[in-house]
């Protein structure tokens, strides 16, 4: 397949992205925008055989992290910066009609991107393991934090209260909070994209969500749309894990709130049901871009 990498002028640094495959028949574009924030479009290469379809799949690095890593700016660490930047990435593309796909973080710049931005040229939206509210996203971690042992739970506990997010017993307790709900351990086993190293956002995270997923205390703390959400009138796939940081609590919500909006639960998989479960994932997505053209 052919794959097209270059960088887009962004602010004063530049924008990685990628693109696979050549649009034939109509079919609209597939945009990818990956979690964090701070995370990369590494994981979203599993989906490449998409492409095969006559479909281009794009997928970048957001500012801040991986091939678009920057130096330490965490006055920029605010969803406007990268609701602007996908802007600034359709315009530069010449993406006119797409689909728009968002996994977690990027599930909630989707969700901000169509309800204060009402863009054109969206054919349908897939809301990926993510959600509507940090308030309702922040409950339902501290409620499944509770299902920890209890030793990690006062581990997590000690370190809120000290401020000290570096003590080896919090560590391994967000870990195993992060195996049960978020990926596997990915190994020699797995594609190579699950495995490639990359510069993780770090401080994008932090600054603009907080030190774990149970802790939002960054520019996105107050990041509220359950209200908005039901204004939402494209095409709405929301897919979620049964083990997923979105739970089917969260899940749920979005679909009652969004009208005609249709939910995939993925029985199998936690955070990343295009991985854990990605034949069935690339199928039901696949039938619902052809239902959407």
């Amino acid at each position: 397949m052919k794959i097209v990498e270059g960088y887009m002028p962004y602010l004063e640094y530049k924008t990685y992205y990628r693109i696979i495959g050549e649009q034939k028949d109509g079919r609209k574009p597939l945009v990818l925008l990956h979690g964090g924030p701070g995370s990369a479009h590494n994981y979203f290469e599993v989906l490449d055989e998409l492409a095969k379809d006559g479909r281009q799949i794009v997928m970048y690095d957001q500012l801040g992290c991986g091939l678009s890593a920057t130096p330490s700016r965490p006055d920029l660490w605010n969803s406007k910066t990268w609701i602007e930047e996908l802007i600034a990435l359709r315009e530069h593309l010449g993406l006119e009609d797409i689909h728009l796909l968002g996994q977690s973080w990027g599930g909630m710049q989707a969700i901000e991107y169509l309800c204060d931005y009402k863009p054109e040229g969206i054919a349908s939206v897939i809301l990926s393991s993510t959600l509507p509210s940090a308030d309702m996203w922040e409950k339902e971690q501290r409620r499944m934090v509770t299902l920890l042992q209890s030793d990690m739970q006062e581990a997590i506990a000690k370190a809120e209260a000290t401020g000290n997010y570096d003590d080896p017993a919090y560590l391994a307790a967000n870990d195993e909070f992060m195996l049960r709900h978020c990926a596997p351990e990915f190994g020699p086993e797995d594609p190579e994209c699950l495995t490639r190293p990359k510069v993780k956002g770090t401080e994008a995270y932090i600054t603009a969500w907080g030190p774990n997923e149970f802790t939002p205390t960054g520019t996105l703390k107050g990041w509220e749309y359950r209200e908005k959400i039901k204004d939402i009138k494209v095409p709405t796939l929301i897919t979620s894990g049964l083990s997923d940081l979105c739970t089917p609590l969260i899940a749920k919500f979005m679909n009652d709130s969004i009208e005609g909006s249709v939910w995939e639960l993925f029985q199998f998989s936690r955070h990343m049901p295009f991985v854990e479960e990605n034949e069935k994932y690339m199928k039901i997505l696949r039938k619902w871009m052809e239902d959407h053209e």
